[in-house]
């Protein structure tokens, strides 16, 4: 059943129910155990941290990369006060992790983790109360030892299991690299009850980030990719594969734009209210705002990072020139004033000479034009620290987007939002077994004049994810409808409710 198609609607123009004046977000250092991302050139990369709720108390807790460390899992104390506790079991205690997805691999309710590592990776089953254990030999899974530094997954029609895309970085067997020995990117379909070996989607331009999302609404999950122009060099771009079978890559004349860059991580969402996604790219250099142009039919996007104010190609505060380092990127309405925001993580690579060594992250505030401001000296989250991963996501479930943010070779670092005003929803949307986590799915909310489009989606930012409530940012609004386009194309009915509070919706 093909999915209801989006009505477009200029939005920018129109204030609806959101706050005239963005108020300036307000975070407070949240004192955890210490925990680093460290390692050699194999752990330049990576670094990513997930934010899931793995006991069951409706709190995400956050597991955190280690590298050449061992991965640590925070458990969420949270009553009065945001807090963590380091409690990582021997199964989750694995050296050369470099990040991890939470999802829903089995269909039984309990999130599992699908952990990347230099080395084979590893899918882990969700046993509750934040134990986990392998999985057996009949699903069939398996790795070979590689690079692995991006992930994403969705569920095709018809099957029972998700299908899984690692992307592998530097083939580090080859003796000629590592300039120009990128690795493939490995796509395991599922074959009835299990997987068999994957399928290597080549060329690879050595990935940093990949995406699962149903891009023009019409029931297919497509997979972008984000690559680093660092290594393949030349005759590499970013890719977008159309999901047939077999998969190919989208061209020109279908409304692909070749576009290069030193691709580190996507976000996406949809800020222009027509219903389809705009995509946020980090880079060594200029970070892109890119806006979906539906005029073309295909997977077109189009540049408006200047007109946007969301360059942040130079560190924003401090002495030194040269240009930023992105990594995760992050859409979230961090002062609930309706209007979605994007958080950046930066930091050197190691010791680039040409890059920034200084070089604190991003929190780019939109305003009611549509147009974006730096806040994070303000608001407190201007670390200098070489970040990496990230986690924007009420961590409270206090209505905010607090904030997780993993470094290298330093000490990783927590914050809560302490915002005043606005309004806001936590939505907790239950899909059918087995596909619990509704991924692909629409969630669609009214508040005043503006829409807000939300797909769910595993995958993106580096080297991490979030799964559990989704939050909605709402102003001024006092009433609010929402209603779930599931991922078989169903669409339920609105529904009327009133904001400030936590919402599960069932299919």
């Amino acid at each position: 059943m093909p999915r209801e198609a989006p009505i477009l609607l200029l939005l920018l123009l129109l204030p609806g129910m959101a706050l005239a004046d963005p108020a300036v977000p307000r975070f407070e250092p949240v004192e955890i155990a210490p925990h680093v991302y460290d390692g050699g050139w194999e752990h330049f990369v990576g670094g990513g941290v997930a934010a899931f709720d793995c006991d069951g108390d409706a709190l995400p807790e956050l597991y955190a990369a280690g590298g050449a460390n061992p991965a640590t899992l925070f458990r969420n104390r949270s009553d009065t006060a945001l807090a963590f506790e380091a409690d990582t079991p021997a199964s989750l205690s694995l050296t050369g992790v470099t990040g991890a997805y939470p999802l829903d691999i089995d269909g039984d309710g309990r999130l599992d983790l699908a952990i990347l590592r230099v080395g084979p990776d590893t899918l882990l089953r969700g046993l509750g109360d934040c134990a986990f254990a392998p999985f057996g030999p009949e699903l069939g899974f398996t790795s070979a030892d590689h690079w692995t530094t991006a992930f994403s997954a969705t569920w095709e029609a018809g099957h029972a299991l998700p299908t899984l895309a690692f992307g592998t970085y530097v083939d580090r067997t080859d003796p000629d690299g590592p300039f120009q020995a990128c690795d493939a990117t490995l796509l395991y379909r599922p074959e009835g009850d299990g997987y068999g070996p994957p399928q290597r989607l080549e060329p690879g331009f050595c990935a940093l980030s990949m995406l699962f999302s149903d891009w023009s609404r019409s029931g297919r999950a497509d997979l972008r990719v984000s690559n680093d122009r660092h290594y393949y060099v030349r005759g590499g771009q970013e890719q977008m594969w159309q999901m047939t079978d077999p998969p190919r890559l989208f061209t020109a004349e279908e409304g692909w734009r070749d576009y290069a860059l030193w691709g580190m991580g996507i976000a996406s969402r949809d800020l222009t209210g027509d219903g389809f996604p705009e995509v946020y790219l980090t880079s060594m250099g200029d970070q892109k705002f890119q806006v979906f142009d539906p005029a073309t039919g295909g997977p077109t996007w189009l540049d408006a990072t200047y007109e946007r104010g969301t360059t942040a190609h130079r560190p924003h505060m401090g002495s030194d020139g040269r240009p930023s380092t992105g990594w995760h990127a992050a859409f979230g309405d961090v002062n609930n004033d309706g209007r979605d925001d994007i958080f950046v993580a930066k930091g050197n690579v190691e010791q680039m000479p040409d890059a920034a060594m200084e070089d604190p992250n991003n929190l780019l505030i939109q305003d009611s034009a549509g147009n974006f401001a730096e806040a994070s000296v303000e608001a407190g989250i201007a670390s200098p620290a070489r970040s990496r991963g990230a986690a924007l996501a009420d961590l409270d479930n206090d209505g905010r987007l607090d904030l997780a943010v993993v470094n290298r070779r330093a000490e990783m670092e927590v914050w809560r939002n302490v915002t005043e005003g606005g309004n806001w929803l936590l939505v907790d949307v239950a899909g059918a077994a087995p596909n619990t986590g509704a991924v692909g799915a629409v969630i669609e909310v009214k508040a005043g004049d503006r829409l807000h489009t939300r797909e769910i989606t595993v995958g993106g930012g580096h080297a991490g994810g979030h799964a559990g409530l989704q939050h909605f940012g709402l102003g001024a609004a006092e009433k609010v409808a929402l209603r779930v386009i599931w991922p078989d194309g169903a669409a339920g009915p609105w529904q009327e409710v009133a904001p400030n509070r936590i919402l599960r919706v069932t299919q």
